[in-house]
């Protein structure tokens, strides 16, 4: 499988500060890769590097195989981008401020450029809006807006910083099945989010960042593998505690984890002694507990350092 971003020792360094301190990430085609990290860790400046809007002050990238910025003039037409707020033309509305942007892409014939504008619109849900400006657009408008001029050229890579800001839960649900609609067409997605909850629904691969440092890297899939135990939930803990005496790893009101064996034999156990289950399944964390225990021992290490 190709590699879609690769960085080597990336760093960003304003003054004493380390914005970015020496990541290296793997980005894979066919990824939708969910770049994590709370409010100030670094992404938005990695993200800015990626697409040469800043320069790192030390490091490598390569973007769609090529090195960065060096090469920007080709690769960035393949790439459509989202970063922070979304610029436009506020007295514009949006059809007309997709159409200059529009201008200064693939070209082809006015017709073509039209119907390119008017299919990205309908895609992210504003094909209705009509001559509306862009200044009476709520901040979620905005967002769509933004996204539509990212996918104007039909990119190999879509590079998105916090596609979701401003989005009610109904549109949040509305992008997240557009961008998985993408990713079955092929585009492979860079996601930088704070949205855990958005980003497990979504993405195959996740990274994390926390004060500048890439933590953790890996498939979701092998992060949240069940960890062997069994998840049971019943109304009377106490009762499968004393059955299962020995086995039992932690209650948490209704909710008993169960170590060793698997989830039918627990089952037939519970069964057997009357025991009244409520739900049963494999025990496996959640990106939100990944995430933290990353972060937990990324301070423990730093604290610890001399």
């Amino acid at each position: 499988m190709s590699t879609v971003i690769a960085t080597r020792g990336l760093a960003k360094q304003y003054g004493r500060l380390h914005a970015v301190d020496g990541i290296d990430l793997d980005v894979r085609a066919g990824d939708v890769y969910g770049f994590l990290g709370a409010n100030g860790s670094g992404k938005t400046t990695t993200v800015r590097m990626l697409l040469g809007l800043v320069l790192p002050t030390r490091g490598e990238i390569d973007l769609l195989g090529e090195r960065m910025p060096r090469a920007g003039r080709r690769v960035l037409p393949r790439v459509g981008a989202l970063i922070e707020s979304p610029a436009a033309h506020g007295h514009l509305s949006g059809r007309e401020n997709l159409a200059l942007l529009d201008a200064a892409g693939p070209g082809g014939s006015r017709r073509d450029r039209r119907r390119r504008v008017a299919d990205v619109l309908d895609q992210v849900g504003l094909g209705g809006v009509g001559r509306r400006p862009v200044k009476a657009y709520s901040l979620g408008m905005r967002q769509r807006l933004g996204l539509a001029g990212a996918l104007l050229r039909r990119p190999e890579l879509l590079v998105l910083d916090e596609p979701t800001n401003g989005l009610d839960p109904q549109g949040i649900s509305e992008i997240r099945e557009l961008l998985l609609e993408l990713h079955r067409g092929g585009t492979t997605i860079f996601l930088s989010s704070h949205l855990l909850a958005e980003v497990e629904q979504l993405c195959t691969r996740v990274g994390v960042l926390d004060r500048g440092r890439l933590v953790l890297q890996d498939d979701l899939a092998i992060l949240t593998a069940p960890t062997g135990a069994t998840v049971v939930r019943t109304p009377t803990p106490e009762r499968v505690r004393a059955v299962l005496d020995g086995r039992v790893a932690a209650v948490d009101a209704e909710r008993v984890v169960v170590s060793g064996g698997d989830a039918a034999e627990v089952n037939a156990l519970l069964v057997r002694a009357g025991i009244p289950i409520t739900g049963l399944a494999p025990d496996r964390p959640t990106l939100e507990e990944v995430v933290l225990a990353a972060a937990a021992t990324s301070a423990d290490r730093v604290e610890r350092a001399p």
